[in-house]
C-alpha cells in the first residue's frame, strides 16, 4: 500500500470509528426525557461533566483557530483564549446559577423574563442568528476545508470540500441533537488536543526549542499600538468580549444548561477552564511562532505547512481524522444551538406553540447548511480569519451584550427602549467596522458596548417616560431575582 494509501485508509478508520462509537455511547445514555425541546435541545437535561467539559472545549476550539491564531505566527494571540478563562468563570458563578433557576433552554428566555417582551427576546435571537449562519458557520467550513486540502493535496474545490463537511456535520446534529453532538465533541476531542500537542512538541523540536532569530515582538506578549492585540484593549474591550462569548451566547452556554443540576454544570465548566489554562493557549500560538523560523511570514498557511513538515507520514491519516473532527464538532454545536433559537424563540413564539420539533429540527438545520456553504467563497480572500471573525463578531456581541447587563443591574427599564439601543449599537459598530475605526476595533468594542447602555437608559427616562432602577443583580418581571 502507498503510503497516500495508507494515509486515506487511516484517515477513513478513524473517522468511521468515532462516528460509531459516538451512536453507541448516545444508545447507552439514558434519562431520555418526553419533552422534545429538552431532548433536542439539552439532550433531556442529563449530560453529565466530562461531556460539558468537552463539548465546551471542542465548540471552541476547531480549524478557525488552530489556523486563524497560528496563522498570525505570535505569541501575542494567546490573550484570546487566556482571557477566555475570565468569561468561563463568570459563566460558571454568575450566569449559569440564573439559568437553572429560571429553567432556561434559551439565554434570551431570561430576556424575555427580564424585560416581559417576546420581541425583545426575538430580536436578540435573530442577531445570534444572523452571526451564527453567516459568520461562524461558513468560516468553520472554509478553514476546515482549506486545511484538509493541505493536508491530502487534493486538487479539489474547497467549496466541494466544505460541503462534504457541512453534510456530515448537519447529519450528526439532526440525528441526535445536543446529546449526539457533546458525545462526538468529547470522544474526538481526546484525539485533537492529543494531536494537537504533538504538533506543538514536533514544531518545538523542529526549532531544536531555540527562539533565536524570531523578531521580539512575535515573542512578546506585550503588543505594541499596530499589533493585533494593543496590550491596553485586555482592560477595555476584551473583558467584555470573553463574557458575552463564554456566558451570553447560547452555543457554549447551552452545554452548561443540559447537565441536571448547576454543581454538574459547574464542575463541566471549571473542567473546560482547567483544559482551556494547561493546553490550548500553547497549541494555538506556539506552532506557528515556530513556523516562522522555519518558512517565514506566511500567515494563514503556516499550521498546515507545520504540520506537514513535522508530522510523521503514518499519523498524517490520524492527525486529519482529529482535524475533521475539530471542524463538525464545532460546526455541529454552532448549528443545533441555532436551530435551538430559532424553535424556541422564533418559531413557537410567532408560528406555531407546539411544532413537531423533530421534522422542525431537519427542516432548518438543512436551510441552515445550504446558506453557509454558499458563503463559503465569500472569506476565502481574508488577511487573517481570526482576526476577521472578531471584527466581525463586534456588530452583535456588543450590542446584545448591553441588553443583558442592562437586565443584571437594573429594573424597570422599557423593552423597547433596549430594542432601539440595540439597534443602535450594531450600527454603530457597523460605522466604525467599515467607514471610520479612530482607534483598535477591541476598544472600540467597549465604547459600543457602554453607548448602547447610555442610549438605553435615556431614552428609558426621556421617551417611554420610566425611572430605571440599580439593582445589581438580575430581576425578573414579575420582581423575582
Amino acid at each position: 500500500m502507498t503510503a497516500n494509501g495508507l494515509q486515506w485508509l487511516v484517515f477513513g478508520g478513524l473517522t468511521l470509528l468515532m462516528a460509531l462509537a459516538t451512536t453507541f455511547t448516545v444508545r447507552r445514555m439514558g434519562g431520555r426525557s418526553t419533552d422534545s425541546n429538552r431532548e433536542y435541545f439539552l439532550a433531556g437535561g442529563n449530560l453529565t461533566w466530562p461531556y460539558i467539559a468537552g463539548s465546551i472545549t471542542l465548540t471552541n476550539l476547531s480549524t478557525d483557530q488552530l489556523v486563524g491564531m497560528n496563522g498570525n505566527q505570535m505569541l501575542l494571540l494567546a490573550w484570546w483564549e487566556l482571557s477566555a478563562i475570565v468569561g468561563l468563570l463568570m459563566l460558571a458563578f454568575i450566569f449559569l446559577p440564573i439559568y437553572y433557576r429560571n429553567h432556561c433552554t434559551t439565554t434570551t428566555e431570561l430576556l424575555e423574563r427580564k424585560y416581559g417582551s417576546i420581541q425583545l427576546r426575538a430580536l436578540v435571537s435573530v442577531l445570534f442568528l444572523l452571526g451564527n449562519v453567516f459568520i461562524y458557520l461558513p468560516i468553520m467550513l472554509y478553514t476546515g476545508s482549506l486545511f484538509l486540502k493541505s493536508m491530502f493535496g487534493v486538487d479539489l474545490p474547497v467549496l466541494w470540500i466544505a460541503a462534504a463537511m457541512a453534510v456530515m456535520g448537519t447529519a450528526y446534529a439532526v440525528g441526535g441533537g445536543l446529546r449526539a453532538v457533546a458525545v462526538y465533541d468529547t470522544i474526538s476531542g481526546v484525539g485533537v488536543l492529543g494531536m494537537a500537542l504533538l504538533v506543538t512538541f514536533l514544531a518545538l523540536a523542529a526549532i531544536n526549542f531555540d527562539f533565536s532569530g524570531i523578531p521580539p515582538e512575535r515573542l512578546s506578549m506585550i503588543g505594541g499600538p499596530d499589533s493585533p492585540i494593543p496590550w491596553p484593549t485586555l482592560l477595555t474591550g476584551m473583558i467584555f468580549i470573553q463574557m458575552f462569548y463564554w456566558s451570553t451566547n447560547q452555543t457554549i452556554t447551552q452545554r452548561a444548561m443540559a447537565a441536571p443540576s448547576i454543581r454538574e454544570g459547574q464542575k463541566g465548566v471549571l473542567a473546560a477552564v482547567a483544559i482551556r489554562i494547561l493546553i490550548v493557549p500553547a497549541v494555538v500560538v506556539l506552532p506557528g511562532v515556530a513556523g516562522y523560523k522555519l518558512f517565514g511570514d506566511i500567515g494563514d498557511a503556516t499550521y498546515g505547512r507545520v504540520v506537514a513538515t513535522v508530522m510523521p507520514g503514518w499519523l498524517s491519516g490520524a492527525f486529519a481524522a482529529f482535524m475533521l473532527a475539530a471542524v463538525l464538532t464545532s460546526y455541529t454545536s454552532v448549528l443545533n444551538s441555532s436551530v435551538t433559537l430559532y424553535v424556541c424563540d422564533l418559531h413557537e413564539k410567532f408560528l406555531t406553540a407546539k411544532p413537531d420539533v423533530g421534522r422542525l429540527n431537519r427542516l432548518i438545520s438543512l436551510a441552515f447548511m445550504v446558506v453557509s456553504i454558499a458563503l463559503v467563497p465569500v472569506y476565502s480572500g481574508a488577511d487573517s480569519i481570526i482576526n476577521l471573525v472578531q471584527q466581525l463578531n463586534g456588530l452583535l456581541s456588543m450590542p446584545i451584550l448591553s441588553v443583558f447587563i442592562v437586565g443584571l443591574l437594573f429594573t424597570d427599564v422599557d423593552a423597547r427602549a433596549m430594542m432601539a439601543a440595540l439597534l443602535f449599537g450594531v450600527g454603530l459598530y457597523a460605522v466604525f467596522t467599515f467607514l471610520w475605526t479612530p482607534v483598535h476595533y477591541i476598544h472600540l468594542m467597549l465604547v459600543t458596548l457602554l453607548a448602547c447602555i447610555a442610549l438605553a437608559l435615556a431614552l428609558n427616562r426621556l421617551v417611554f417616560g420610566r425611572h430605571a432602577r440599580w439593582v445589581g443583580r438580575l430581576r425578573l418581571a414579575d420582581g423575582t431575582v
